[in-house]
């Protein structure tokens, strides 16, 4: 195997400092290797033998590098995949798309999986969700009583509600609106429920 070219390492470091400079989140793989202008599987290579060298940190799984310059500047984080909006109107079918990666400050968020999803309608305004607000959701984790999760409710339909426990008599789930002034009462029954995740924090744009 040819030897690996200390120029090549400087271009992938520099590269990677300039791209999270400009747009906050670190490259992928292949962006490396337009950008530095080699193959993928060589920048691939170089990012697993510059994490041993300790040159940088590159995990592969979830796609995050850190150099010196990052680690100087942003805290420790967690890499969360933005994802297509979830309705909090009646459930929708949506398949699920990764737009991009974003980092999430383990200060702020705690250590976790998350992934983040947009809200779209008005069933939950009075838990403080308005359309068009991220929604950070913890997968590994629990739903309680009281907690707003992402449920799938059947035929891959995805809905943001209150989880309300299960009812003795029927045995069906119950999901709750959180809009009394539209939806009074209102709610979704189920017989088989699937939680995709639980909400733990709401991004707004002020």
């Amino acid at each position: 195997m040819r030897a690996m070219s200390t120029e090549t390492m400087q271009n992938i470091i520099s590269y990677v400092d300039q791209y999270f400079c400009d747009k906050h989140t670190t490259p992928s793989v292949n962006e490396i290797a337009l950008g530095v202008g080699i193959p993928k599987t060589t920048a691939f290579r170089y990012l697993v033998e510059m994490d041993n060298r300790g040159m940088l940190e590159y995990d592969g799984k979830s796609r995050t590098i850190r150099t010196p310059m990052i680690k100087k500047f942003a805290p420790d984080s967690a890499p969360c995949p933005l994802v297509e909006s979830i309705p909090c109107g009646s459930a929708q079918t949506e398949e699920e798309n990764i737009h991009e990666y974003v980092s999430l400050p383990v200060s702020l968020f705690g250590n976790g999986r998350y992934y983040i999803l947009e809200a779209s309608g008005d069933s939950m305004v009075d838990a403080g969700i308005d359309s068009g607000d991220l929604v950070v959701i913890r997968t590994d984790c629990n739903a309680e009583i009281g907690d707003i999760v992402v449920a799938l409710t059947g035929y891959s339909e995805s809905t943001l509600k209150v989880y309300a426990g299960i009812d003795e008599d029927t045995q069906e789930a119950i999901l709750e609106y959180r809009n009394q002034a539209k939806y009074p009462g209102e709610e979704i029954r189920v017989k088989q429920l699937i939680v995709q995740g639980v909400a733990k924090h709401v991004i707004k744009a002020l």
